[in-house]
């Protein structure tokens, strides 16, 4: 089976699985999205409790809607939230808690508040100690699948390329018991996760990746999508 439609029929399998099982939550439908489960507030508790979380400052966070929760508890801890902008259309928005009131935390850690609470920045972001992707699908060996725009790995590539994420930056995403599979198919450009977090428990994988973009995988009308991508292409090219 071709690699991609190998992908393709996990994703929906994950997706079909949580409907069936009645743990989606809304934002409804969840195919072809992120998808929102019941525990999602207990996974992030746990990840909150882990080293790689303890230590971490700079904390950059996907914006979807499951890992709400782990964006407001970073602001909670009074940790610097980064968070990307749906499809990297406008770039990075860095959520700074000392400049938020904490009555308004949880409207901030939601997509529309962090327009509203964040500020936006290009490229001048700090390092990053814990990057927290949702997925659609994982398995134990660190494989992770997203919603098949490929949104995600450019962003891991992008940080990669301005020094902000390097090798050893770990990965961690929060997903229900459901979404774990036996084997995700891995190409080059795919982001590895390291910490998986279940509402139940926590998995150490020892996958391996450098974030780094491959130039030649992009197809041409990525470009005017994400300015994001233009200006760093035209950094390389001199």
């Amino acid at each position: 089976m071709d690699i991609r439609e190998e992908k393709r029929r996990i994703r929906e399998m994950v997706w079909e699985r949580l409907e069936r099982e009645g743990v989606a939550l809304f934002p409804r439908p969840i195919r072809g999205r992120i998808p929102n489960f019941r525990g999602a507030e207990r996974a992030a508790i746990l990840l909150t409790t882990q080293p790689e979380w303890r230590s971490a400052r700079v904390l950059f966070v996907n914006p979807d809607s499951p890992q709400r929760y782990v964006r407001l508890l970073g602001l909670m801890q009074g940790k610097l939230v980064i968070m990307a902008t749906p499809r990297l259309r406008e770039g990075f928005l860095v959520l700074d808690p000392t400049r938020i009131l904490p009555i308004n935390y949880e409207k901030a850690a939601t997509i529309k508040g962090a327009f509203k609470y964040g500020r936006k920045v290009g490229l001048d972001i700090p390092k990053v100690d814990l990057k927290v992707t949702g997925s659609v699908a994982v398995d134990e060996r660190g494989g992770r699948l997203g919603k098949g725009h490929g949104y995600s790995d450019i962003e891991y590539g992008i940080l990669g390329e301005i020094g902000a994420v390097s090798e050893g930056t770990p990965v961690a995403t929060t997903v229900h018991e459901l979404q774990i599979v036996e084997r995700v198919p891995k190409e080059g450009h795919d982001m590895p996760v390291h910490l998986i977090v279940t509402p139940e428990r926590v998995i150490r994988t020892r996958a391996r990746g450098r974030p780094r973009l491959l130039w030649e995988m992009l197809r041409e009308e990525i470009f005017d999508e994400i300015p994001l991508l233009s200006y760093l292409r035209e950094r390389k090219d001199g």
